[in-house]
């Protein structure tokens, strides 16, 4: 009953986005990128706020194969910058346009932010394993060649021994942001978004 409460008081709220002039100064897109978003939002969202459920549901559709879940569940706290449990159009658009259009270090700060689960600041092995483990969910068993079932672990103390410089067990973001700066794999992957829309 509860998780219908919370679905009849979602969609009886009509979210109103701020004005299309503060997002152009909060993001990187145009008039034109932002009225075209907020159509495809309002399209999926009428009442003009996500609940995490209901972006589960629309991001799962994007990965059939497996259980996007987990990930999505993860991915909506890293959109949900204001901690409410609901996206507006704005938590979606400022977070798309950082991931599309941002500077390498802002799209790092994000990338940290969404592996930071409890956001105290540090990434541990357990919340990292965390994210693994939802990632290959979603990839789904099909996925060729056969993933072993440690891989997740595997990935992670990889990850480790890369980004962990000081070997005190977690990663700061001054760890991560020097890490992926002088890895040329991840700067050039990071590029790979830009200009998308």
């Amino acid at each position: 009953a509860d998780c219908g409460d919370a679905e009849l008081e979602l969609s009886s709220v009509r979210h109103q986005p701020e004005g299309l002039e503060q997002l152009l100064v909060q993001t990187k897109f145009t008039k034109k990128e932002l009225q075209s978003l907020y159509r495809g939002f309002k399209n999926e969202c009428p009442s003009g706020l996500v609940d995490e459920e209901t972006f589960k549901l629309i991001y799962s559709q994007f990965f059939p194969q497996g259980d996007a879940s987990t990930y999505a569940h993860f991915l909506f706290d890293a959109f949900d910058a204001d901690r409410n449990g609901a996206l507006c159009f704005q938590d979606f658009v400022v977070g798309l346009s950082v991931l599309l259009r941002g500077t390498v270090h802002q799209k790092l700060k994000w990338a940290f932010n969404l592996y930071d689960i409890n956001k105290d600041g540090y990434i541990t092995k357990e919340e990292m394993l965390e994210i693994m483990k939802s990632i290959y969910d979603m990839m789904g068993r099909c996925t060729h060649p056969t993933l072993r079932h440690s891989a997740p672990a595997e990935h992670v103390e990889l990850f480790f021994q890369k980004m962990d410089r000081n070997g005190d067990g977690v990663v700061t973001f001054e760890e991560f942001l020097e890490t992926c700066q002088k890895d040329e794999d991840i700067m050039s992957s990071m590029q790979i978004f830009e200009n998308v829309i």
